[in-house]
């Protein structure tokens, strides 16, 4: 079975939704007109419950089929958060904040599981309950993490849980999955460098914190090079330094550098976290700096359950055909807080495609409004799959 047939006559609402959460970018925890325009859009579907404030501000909508409150409940998600990004789109419906943009294809994300709980309130051609999971803060605030510790699970009794992302150059109508490893963890580290000031004339009475800066994010490449197994994935990247203000003749006394750590392996993820920090304080105290290193671990990997992967599978080949849909994707190196979740309960999470497109945080980058009634379609058959009136 292709793509659902009511919820492509649904297009034009759902592409009108799309473009005004797109218009409408918020950050983090601060979701706030996002989250309230989908409990509003809940309620109005006819859901069973609509409950806001989860993780803060998340919120879940519960829907219950024609077979009652008996039978599985299965969780479904969805993120609603932006990044701050000053879009270069050009498009109509671009972003309205100055610095805030939905680079990452969330406002697709939560248009998608909004149309998927319409069409699946409209015919309730299912048994137990369908949980409509709308999540803040995937974008670096452990958001997933947030309504999982605000009992997520256990309040709505969530059985398995499943996630969706769009990938870029991925052809829309397309689908990929694993079992097993799926994205990488993500953490974050800070150094903060201590040296000593002085005239950029006079060097030799600093200690130099732009020359230390500079030997330690190169020695932080060794790393990956000689440290961790050739045949093992990991990533360290600074991604900013920061020193001095706009003087050419002052030799700054501090200096702060960032960066991410990916790995596929808890072990390397360890090993990764260690050597960042006796880098950092061995190359620093060759120069004479002070170092004071801060790791934060973010998300783990995400690992899809077996059982659950053939279930997104065999939904997946439904509605895009079989031909179309990845069963062994190449696991990748961004991370996804969705690991907290599939830490919580088995489920899987599974990459869809959003076409010939700017890529994922890149300021020119949207999300195809064409995709939408592949993923809706999927959410909707993946729950009447799943839960089918008349069990076999």
């Amino acid at each position: 079975m292709p793509v659902i047939h009511r919820i492509a006559d649904l297009q034009d609402d759902a592409v009108e939704w799309r473009h005004d959460y797109h218009s409408h970018p918020e950050l983090l925890y601060e979701v706030k007109r996002t989250a309230a325009d989908v409990a509003k859009k809940l309620r109005a579907f006819g859901c069973d419950e609509v409950a806001e404030g989860i993780g803060r501000i998340g919120v879940v909508g519960v829907l219950r089929g024609s077979g009652g409150g008996s039978g599985p409940v299965i969780g479904l998600r969805a993120d609603m958060d932006a990044l701050p990004i000053v879009e270069e789109s050009g498009k109509p419906w671009a972003s309205t904040v100055q610095g805030k943009m939905h680079a990452c294809g969330h406002d697709g994300h939560t248009t998608m599981l909004l149309a998927g709980a319409r069409y699946l309130a409209e015919t309730r051609r299912f048994r137990g309950a369908a949980i409509f999971i709308f999540q803040p803060a995937e974008e670096g605030g452990a958001g997933a993490r947030a309504m999982v510790e605000d009992g997520l699970m256990e309040r709505f009794g969530i059985e398995e849980v499943y996630g969706l992302h769009n990938f870029p150059g991925m052809p829309v109508g397309n689908f990929g999955i694993r079992a097993g490893l799926m994205m990488a963890s993500s953490d974050q580290f800070t150094l903060e460098i201590e040296g000593r000031g002085a005239h950029a004339a006079r060097p030799h009475e600093s200690i130099d914190v732009i020359a230390a800066s500079t030997a330690i994010v190169q020695a932080f490449q060794s790393i990956v090079a000689r440290n961790v197994d050739p045949l093992a994935s990991a990533v360290v990247s600074v991604t900013t330094i920061h020193a001095g203000d706009t003087a050419f003749n002052v030799l700054p006394p501090r200096a702060t550098i960032t960066g991410t750590a990916r790995a596929l392996d808890p072990v390397v993820r360890d090993l990764l976290e260690r050597r960042l920090g006796e880098i950092a304080r061995g190359v620093a105290d060759g120069y004479g700096a002070k170092t004071n290193f801060h790791y934060l671990r973010n998300h783990p990997m995400v690992s899809n359950h077996a059982e659950q992967t053939k279930k997104a599978i065999a939904v997946a080949s439904e509605v895009a055909g079989a031909a179309n849909v990845d069963t062994d994707v190449t696991p990748m190196m961004g991370g996804e807080d969705f690991s907290f979740m599939l830490h919580a309960r088995p489920g899987a999470f599974i990459f869809m495609g959003n076409g010939d497109t700017a890529g994922l945080h890149h300021p020119a980058y949207d999300f195809s409004d064409e995709a939408i009634p592949y993923g809706a379609s999927y959410w909707a058959m993946l729950v009447q799959s799943l839960m089918p009136v008349h069990p076999t």
